[in-house]
């Protein structure tokens, strides 16, 4: 078992090391993630519908 003291140090050294974003670099990520939320959106209502038509024209080419 390691020594309490030590280990408090170590949390303490390993805590210095936490590099946080800037104000400008968290709203940079988050609208790149936004925007990829939104292109993966719309890339899945095309091909659902897409399916859809397909599916759709294959049960009623019978009638």
């Amino acid at each position: 078992m390691a020594n309490p003291l030590q280990f408090i140090q170590d949390v303490r050294s390993e805590a210095k090391k936490i590099f946080w974003p800037t104000r400008r670099e968290t709203m940079i990520t988050s609208s790149m993630v936004i925007l990829m939320v939104i292109l993966a959106s719309l890339f899945f209502v095309i091909v659902d519908s897409a399916l859809r038509f397909g599916v759709k024209l294959m049960l009623t080419a019978g009638h």
